[in-house]
């Protein structure tokens, strides 16, 4: 029989998709226990631990016996009722948690994805690239759907991807300014599309629109919208530019094997971020001396591993499917190995001989 699974899942969409595409890897039957996060803390930080006390327990799924032979989540708030439920069950379930680990020794298995600084250990299994799956059938749909619009603009076809400031990336209107001129630069010739997304402040989107000539086009995102286009973009467009701030939009150009150029976003650190990233880079567990100190400050300790959101780009560019925009695009390829398979196994290896 099956280990007993969860899926213990949280308000974001992207990272419940990674925790979903693990599960189906698996083939194992499981169930789904979403959580609501009482208001403080639905974007404030609570304290990591092992802990149900941030959960708003009537609008969460219930986490109470059988208790689980497998949890599988992602997330500092999932992760903390993760932890809390394999404490309730005796330590008897085991957690697999991906992204960047906390409380490593208490973990199965800690996944973790590119951008985390985390040394190597048997409970560890480090990724190249994040996890994310395209929904091919979705994307031939959109494909179908826009066929007849795409058709009609001079090719090549560019998809310029556009996210939005997040800290330490500031995409303002000075940085629209350097994206547009930079993309007009490398793209000559044929259709530069432009589409914008959630995150793009409203003052570069009136920059981009009042700026768009007549052989460029510029989708305004807007939410639920039927007509959005980026997937069918994404399907037709020959070549595509990112802003570096999304690693989302990277790794889906570049699973599609997409000519990829990324765009390197300004970044502003405040000063008390500035010392944080000093504080990590002398404290990097994977560098330097006193290894075993550094290593229980972030297993056991009050710090967590060290995050480098460039480190994604740097391995796509060093791995020769992306390049920094106004250098020449690479060519096609057959997009990036899916490493959830891998995943599965080890975490079947787990429960090897039960």
């Amino acid at each position: 029989m099956p280990p007993l699974t969860w899926l213990v899942l949280g308000d974001k969409i992207g990272d419940n998709a990674q925790v979903e595409l693990i599960a189906d890897a698996l083939g194992w039957p499981f169930e789904r226990k979403s959580l609501v996060f009482l208001p403080q803390f639905r974007t404030g930080k609570p304290r990591f631990r092992p802990t149900l006390s941030h959960l708003d327990r009537d609008l969460s799924a219930a986490l109470e016996a059988p208790w689980p032979d497998l949890i599988i989540t992602i997330g500092r708030r999932p992760s903390m009722a993760a932890l809390a439920v394999r404490e309730l069950s005796g330590n008897r379930s085991r957690v697999v948690m991906i992204g960047r680990p906390r409380r490593l020794p208490e973990l199965a298995l800690g996944v973790v994805t590119p951008q985390y600084s985390v040394p190597a250990a048997d409970n560890v299994m480090h990724l190249d690239y994040p996890l994310m799956k395209i929904d091919t059938d979705a994307i031939l749909a959109e494909k179908s759907a826009h066929a007849a619009s795409m058709s009609r603009l001079p090719r090549p076809l560019t998809a310029v991807l556009v996210g939005g400031s997040t800290s330490p990336f500031v995409l303002d209107v000075g940085a629209a300014k350097q994206l547009l001129a930079q993309t007009r630069k490398c793209c000559v010739g044929g259709t530069n599309y432009l589409s914008t997304s959630r995150r793009t402040d409203a003052a570069v989107v009136d920059y981009l629109a009042d700026t768009m000539r007549e052989d460029e086009r510029l989708y305004r995102w807007q939410p639920d919208d039927p007509d959005n286009p980026y997937l069918g973009l994404l399907a037709h467009a020959d070549r595509v530019v990112v802003t570096c701030d999304s690693i989302s939009m990277m790794m889906e150009a570049a699973r599609l094997g997409k000519p990829l150029a990324i765009f390197e976003v300004p970044t502003l650190f405040t000063p008390s971020q500035k010392t944080r990233r000093r504080m990590a880079r002398a404290l990097d567990p994977t560098v330097g001396g006193n290894k075993r100190f550094k290593r229980w400050l972030y297993t056991s300790g009050p710090m967590s591993f060290p995050r480098d959101l460039g480190r994604m780009q740097r391995a796509l560019v060093a791995e020769g499917v992306a390049v920094p925009l106004g250098a020449p695009f690479p060519p096609p390829h057959a997009g990036l190995p899916d490493e959830s398979q891998a995943v599965a196994a080890r975490i079947r290896a787990l429960f090897h001989g039960q």
